[in-house]
């Protein structure tokens, strides 16, 4: 990644695979805030999953370029995947600063399952002046219940208007909520499906889908293979 003066988008996460809850997640954050581009970021070691990932950070990267490829303004870094620290997004935040990057620049997306949760992330609440958040709403965890289960942060809460430069509207980093349709996926259930030889059917694209089938990932005895 190269600083410049346009607004990225960040999503991170083990991609453990990449599915379309992320995908439609970075989606509608691009169009919602007029971000330039969304930049996927696979986590080498996650610090708040209590069991390591099923695939290695190859294949994990594999699968989110190969994801990539049908979403115009996404692409891959292997920023987290090539530091020996714990994948904090708090320490990501830091090194992209120390390229050049303005937090006014940098909006990092999740899901307001996962925002729900920002007061016991590593460095809170100090990750919320390193970028912008943009909170996509997921199913049963409506964006309206935010301000009642997070008080002390309510009045950073903004709203995306049509038309609006959202990146500018505030002096300091902000908490934009997004009111988008994203589906219902987790990694965990697409594992669950293959290992059990079921069909995904649309919970993943065809092309990452392939690759899986290809390398065997997540089959209940799968066999070596050269980058486990």
């Amino acid at each position: 990644m190269t600083s410049g003066g346009s607004r990225i988008g960040l999503l991170g996460g083990t991609f453990d695979p990449v599915h379309y809850g992320h995908l439609d997640a970075a989606d509608a954050a691009r169009r919602s805030l007029a971000l330039a581009e969304v930049v996927l970021v696979p986590s080498r070691v996650p610090p708040h999953k209590a069991s390591p990932t099923r695939t290695s950070g190859y294949h994990r990267f594999a699968m989110a370029a190969l994801a990539s490829t049908e979403y115009p303004g996404l692409r891959v870094s292997d920023l987290e995947l090539r530091s020996t620290e714990p994948s904090y997004t708090s320490l990501t935040l830091q090194q992209l600063a120390g390229v050049g990057y303005a937090p006014s620049q940098l909006f990092f997306i999740l899901g307001s399952d996962a925002f729900a949760e920002i007061a016991h992330w590593h460095d809170f609440p100090g990750i919320l002046a390193r970028s912008h958040f943009a909170v996509v709403a997921r199913a049963g965890r409506p964006l309206a219940d935010l301000r009642g289960r997070l008080p002390a942060l309510a009045d950073r809460m903004r709203e995306p208007q049509a038309g609006s430069d959202a990146g500018a509207e505030a002096g300091s980093t902000s908490i934009w909520l997004v009111d988008a349709e994203t589906r219902d996926v987790s990694s965990s259930s697409i594992r669950r499906r293959l290992a059990a030889s079921e069909p995904t059917g649309d919970l993943l694209p065809d092309v990452v889908a392939a690759y899986i089938s290809r390398h065997r990932l997540y089959d209940a005895t799968p066999r070596g293979r050269l980058f486990a």
